[in-house]
């Protein structure tokens, strides 16, 4: 099976491509340079690949949430390559792929004789959202060595996320993610890892596993249905004193 993965949804812009057991992929830290680097960067792997895009059979994108342009490039690209090449896609949490790298890295341990023990194997993922948020969600190991989401994706002021945690988080776990350096005299305390975070933005690669197993599952929908996670739905603008 042949999958191709692209993601916009933070500072980092990536792609990956599978061609049965084979994995080719870019990734670049650009901000603002998404709608520049997302297609040379597919068109680069395909021809690395020697396939073309109608070769493929599913591809997964990046949903968010992170940055609203970078979500919005991603998506739109990623239903405008779907359309012309008649493919089903897959959306994946941004807050999740940052998880799933984590544990490829080896910093969250795999099975232990056959089992997962779900308590050993937890991350926090917070993408600081600026005006004084972070896009938050935790996530667990399953027997599949999928990083599955254990509550609702948030948007959520630091000093509370301890709180918002509360029913699926009792000790300090592992955090990736830019939110933890943007804020953290408020969220140190809730992470084991000491210093900034390994994993910083999500990749493509990561997309990869999490949406190849959606597509088993038979989760690959029609291009129109492509949609976006912002968490943040709505935003309230301060006025500055005086203005």
């Amino acid at each position: 099976m042949n999958y191709l993965a692209i993601d916009a949804s933070t500072e980092a812009c990536s792609v990956a491509l599978q061609v049965n057991t084979e994995l080719y992929s870019c990734y670049d830290l650009c901000p603002q340079s998404h709608s520049l680097q997302l297609l040379p960067m597919v068109d680069k792997l395909l021809k690395e690949a020697g396939i073309t895009l109608a070769q493929c059979d599913g591809l997964i994108f990046g949903r968010g949430p992170g940055s609203f342009t970078g979500v919005r490039i991603g998506v739109g690209v990623a239903q405008g390559l779907a359309f012309a090449a008649n493919l089903p896609v897959v959306g994946v949490s941004s807050l999740q792929a940052m998880a799933q790298l984590a544990f490829m890295q080896g910093k969250v341990q795999g099975k232990v004789q056959g089992k997962v023990n779900n308590e050993q194997y937890t991350v926090i993922a917070a993408i600081d959202a600026r005006m004084g948020e972070v896009y938050n969600g935790c996530f667990k190991l399953d027997e599949n060595n999928i990083m599955q989401p254990q509550c609702t994706e948030a948007v959520t002021p630091p000093e509370k996320l301890a709180q918002h945690l509360s029913s699926v988080v009792t000790k300090a776990e592992y955090g990736v993610g830019t939110g933890w350096d943007a804020y953290k005299e408020q969220l140190t305390a809730l992470k084991s890892n000491v210093g900034t975070p390994d994993v910083l933005f999500p990749s493509a690669e990561a997309m990869l596993v999490i949406g190849k197993a959606a597509f088993e599952q038979g989760e690959g929908v029609a291009a129109e249905e492509a949609q976006p996670v912002y968490v943040r739905d709505t935003v309230s603008w301060k006025k500055l004193p005086g203005r």
